[in-house]
Order: structure tokens, then C-alpha cells, then sequence
């Protein structure tokens, strides 16, 4: 049986691009088929030069084309798209900034890209993670949490909102850095989680010294800037206090649902509970409480309560939330964070992992915060 060209096509359109997660085909990524015989050479463009997923799309169609009877051999000639061409995957993907800035304007708002997590309709979950102060593991928890709702089968993504103490990088073990076509920032992904972070734009050690303008500025192109791709969930690490970050992210999100993390000391809970005070005075709902540090458990089998015992059921009382969780403290939950392997991921059996997947199992089965589009109660 002779190949013909619909037939390489049709076998090309299930291979997605594993960035943009849509078809080589639809993105226009497949330049040419050509057929000698048994031969079938496939010209593939890149939607940027050294694409870092290169490997992976090669392996793909060359696996799709293979199956097609009568072929038994598939070489791909790769090449990159052109500036016009990746324009055109930009609005396909993610609209016309200049078109959406003028309908903006004739409109009375703000020029600039409209934030896709506050438009009605939208059927993205917005979780905001906060703490009162530093140090009560809210990162790790943000990103251990963001993974349990992956492996749930849910479309996630986080935004790393600490701009000054960036780690969610670092902790899900991000090896690659975001992709950029014709200024639509395309986020990377590990563990079935995409992210956006200050620390892909600055350098580990290097401080960010911003004022609150050039703060929600940046905060906003995060949300707006980035293909998201209407995830299922996302979770936004924000930073420790109740300052400027989260006062511009309670403007930007205003259907976002908040969670405190505290740690079991009554000190940590008094400072995580004014957290908890800020976001209802900015009109967001706090859904719950998660106590983290909880317990080490001994090679005895017995519990030790090294921070105390009690803070975030007092906290939840006082709020009169739930505390959907309590995380305990294990070596491999504490390795992972620093070495980049998220407990989520390589011990999905620790005891830390178990309180995760509980975690997320809660928030599946509590639906999302009917407050829609409310009005800021703060002042100056």
C-alpha cells in the first residue's frame, strides 16, 4: 500500500507540541511531507531555535509516521518558524495584545492584556497561599499541594507571588527555563505542574529591590503574559505579611480562594491569623487552614510535637474554617524542598505525602468560593 500525504498528516495530528500542548499540525509546525516510496521525510519548524523539547517531537512523529503501513523509514528535517509564523501561534494561543489593549481603551479600562483568571466564565480555581510571617514552610507546602492536585488529574499551575524570597523553582525541581514566542511566555512544567517565578528572570543570589508599582506590574504580566491555558487549579505562593503583593493580587483575583499556612506554636498562629484578617478585608475568602511542622514521628513509632500542638485547629476555630490539614515533619518532605525532589513526587507513600493527597482530595470536594467580583474594602 503506497503512503500518500493526507495519510502522514492525519497521523501527525495526534502529536502535540509538548509545550503548547495542541497538534504540530493545527500550530502549523508541519512544513512538508515528502514520500519516496517507503521513505516518508517529514519537515518539521521549531516554534524557536534550540527548542529544548526537540528530542521529545522527533521521537513522536517518528513513532506516528512508522505505524502507517508501507513505511519503513521516517527522517525529519527540522527547522524554526519565522517571525510571522509565530506571531500567528501567538494569537491562535493567546489573542492579539494590541487588539485587546484598543478594545480595552474603548472601553474605559486600563490598557493592556485582560487578566484571564477574573473574566467571567472562567473555570479556572484560584487558591492563594498565604502565611503571617516566613519560615512556616508555605512554599513547600504551595508546591507539594500544586503536585497532589496533579496526580488527582487536574490541570495545575502556580505563580511564585514572593518576589523577594522566590523558591518554587528550586523546590519542583525546574530544570528548564520558560520559552518565549513573540512575547507570549510559555511556562515550564515538571510534575505535571507549570510555574512562573521571579527566579527565572533574576539570579539566585541577586536581590529584588521593587517598589510597589514595578511589584504589581510584574504580578500582572504573570497573569497576563504567561500561556496558562485555563488550567484546573491555580495556586499562587504568596509572600509572608499582608503588604503590597497580596493587596494587588486580592485586585487582580477577586474570586481567588485564600489559604493560611501556620505552624502548631501559638506564636506563628497569632501572626498567621492578621493574614487571615487582611483577606477578609479585601473581600476573599478564606476556605481553610493548613498546619504544617505538625509532629516527627520517631523511630519509636511515637509523635513529638517539637513546635507544640494545637495552632491550626485554634486558628481554623477562630476563623471558623476548616484546617483541612496537618503536615508532619519528615526528612524526605525537608530533602526534597532544598534538592529540588518534592516528596509528592518520589515518595508518594511518606507520611507528609498522605496529608497532601487529603489536602487536595478536600479541596476537590469543596467547590470554589461563590463570591463573584466583589468591590475592595480597604482604604488609602
Amino acid at each position: 500500500m503506497s503512503v500518500t500525504e493526507a495519510a502522514v498528516i492525519d497521523a501527525l495530528r495526534p502529536v502535540q507540541d509538548p509545550e503548547l500542548h495542541r497538534s504540530i499540525v493545527d500550530l502549523g509546525m508541519v512544513r512538508s511531507t515528502t514520500i519516496d516510496g517507503g521513505h516518508v521525510e517529514v519537515g518539521i519548524d521549531l516554534t524557536i531555535a534550540g527548542c529544548p523539547l526537540r528530542n521529545q517531537i522527533q521521537s513522536e512523529v517518528t513513532e506516528a509516521v512508522t505505524a502507517l503501513d508501507g513505511v519503513n523509514l521516517v527522517s525529519i528535517d527540522f527547522g524554526v518558524m519565522t517571525d510571522e509564523q509565530r506571531a500567528k501561534v501567538r494569537e491562535m494561543l493567546h489573542g492579539n495584545p494590541a487588539a485587546t489593549a484598543g478594545s480595552q481603551a474603548a472601553h474605559g479600562h486600563a490598557e493592556g492584556r485582560a487578566i484571564p483568571f477574573a473574566e467571567a466564565g472562567n473555570r479556572t480555581r484560584v487558591l492563594l497561599i498565604a502565611s503571617g510571617k516566613g519560615g512556616v514552610g508555605k512554599s513547600s507546602v504551595t508546591a507539594n499541594l500544586a503536585i497532589a492536585l496533579a496526580q488527582q488529574g487536574k490541570s495545575v499551575a502556580v505563580v511564585d507571588a514572593d518576589v523577594w524570597g522566590f523558591s518554587i523553582p528550586r523546590m519542583l525541581g525546574v530544570e528548564l527555563p520558560p520559552t518565549v514566542i513573540d512575547d507570549m511566555i510559555v511556562p515550564p512544567s515538571t510534575h505535571g505542574v507549570r510555574c512562573i517565578s521571579m527566579g527565572f528572570f533574576a539570579q539566585e543570589d541577586q536581590p529584588v529591590i521593587w517598589r510597589g508599582p514595578m511589584l504589581h506590574k510584574a504580578l500582572e504580566q504573570f497573569l497576563t503574559d504567561v500561556f496558562w491555558d485555563e488550567p484546573d487549579f491555580l495556586l499562587v505562593d504568596l509572600p509572608p505579611g499582608t503588604g503590597d503583593i497580596s493587596l494587588s493580587l486580592a485586585s487582580f483575583l477577586p474570586t481567588a480562594e485564600a489559604f493560611v499556612v501556620t505552624t502548631p506554636n501559638p506564636a506563628a498562629q497569632k501572626v498567621a491569623q492578621r493574614s487571615a484578617f487582611m483577606f477578609d478585608q479585601v473581600n476573599i475568602k478564606v476556605k481553610g487552614v493548613i498546619e504544617n511542622m505538625s509532629w516527627f514521628t520517631g523511630d519509636d513509632g511515637k509523635q513529638y510535637h517539637l513546635f507544640g500542638s494545637g495552632g491550626g485547629k485554634d486558628l481554623a476555630d477562630r476563623l471558623e474554617v476548616d484546617l483541612i490539614g496537618q503536615v508532619p515533619m519528615t526528612m524526605p518532605m525537608r530533602e526534597g524542598s532544598d534538592q529540588g525532589r518534592p516528596v509528592m513526587a518520589i515518595d508518594p507513600e511518606n507520611e507528609a505525602s498522605l496529608a497532601f493527597v487529603e489536602m487536595a482530595k478536600w479541596v476537590l470536594a469543596h467547590g470554589p468560593s461563590k463570591r463573584t467580583h466583589p468591590e475592595l474594602k480597604i482604604n488609602g
